[in-house]
């Protein structure tokens, strides 16, 4: 899997760069589980790797690049994305439209999008909550809406799949699915705390959040993200051997 060496301000810059040139900029982000995930899931992986930019949203694929000797700048976290697009937006006066979470979250993502950043128009908004058959006309409606920026507030790998089915029906000038970070929005969880961030310990601050739900889970998916690096590691040693 190949990512893109950008740092968060080459990739806004690209972003408005496709928002005024009119283009369809699709971007994926990964993080370790995601990583784990792609290499079980051809479905996940294909609309991942079809996206025109795919950049590092968790720390520990920026370590893994060191290591394997191809680094990338920095993280290009996929909630600090969101926010920098919709600053831009802002002050360019664009149009972005919401797809993602339960109604009354989508409500208060809404408001909070008109107090925090008053000079980007809300084309739209829809809740996540739509059946596979549902699909096409969600991606219609946001279509005729004409969003400068389409931000996809769902699960993996429902948005990456609904990006690479619809992405060229919807025409968006950028479209970044950023998970869960409508609900950090909307003031339902909580994030972590800029040094946490920094540091690259933001996995720590939510297991210990939740430790019982997410500690199984991270010991499973960081092994198995760690045996993936190692392996790629070694097999990159002896292709140049």
């Amino acid at each position: 899997m190949s990512l893109d060496a950008l740092t968060m301000e080459q990739t806004v810059a690209r972003c408005v760069a496709a928002v005024e040139g009119r283009e369809n900029l699709t971007i994926g982000v990964v993080n370790a589980a995601k990583a784990v995930r792609m290499g079980q899931d051809q479905v996940l992986r294909d609309s991942v790797t079809s996206c025109d930019l795919v950049v590092a949203d968790g720390q520990s694929i920026v370590w893994a690049s060191r290591f394997l000797g191809r680094p990338l700048p920095e993280r290009v976290a996929g909630i600090d994305l969101f926010t920098s697009l919709m600053e831009e937006g802002a002050r360019r006066s664009y149009r972005a439209y919401f797809l993602g979470a339960r109604p009354e979250v989508l409500e208060r993502v809404v408001a909070e999008v008109r107090h925090r950043y008053p000079g980007l128009e809300i084309a739209g908004a829809r809740d996540g909550y739509f059946t596979d058959e549902e699909a096409a006309e969600v991606a219609a409606r946001i279509g005729e809406a004409k969003p400068d920026l389409l931000f996809l507030g769902m699960t993996s790998p429902k948005k990456e799949i609904f990006q690479a089915r619809f992405a060229e029906d919807i025409r968006a000038g950028v479209i970044h699915g950023v998970g869960g970070s409508f609900d950090v929005l909307a003031g339902k969880v909580r994030r972590a705390p800029a040094l946490w961030q920094r540091l690259g310990l933001e996995w720590a601050y939510r297991f210990l959040q939740e430790p019982l739900r997410l500690g199984p889970r991270y010991v499973s998916t960081n092994t198995r993200f760690a045996w993936m690096v190692v392996k790629e590691y070694v097999q990159g040693h002896r292709r140049g051997a």
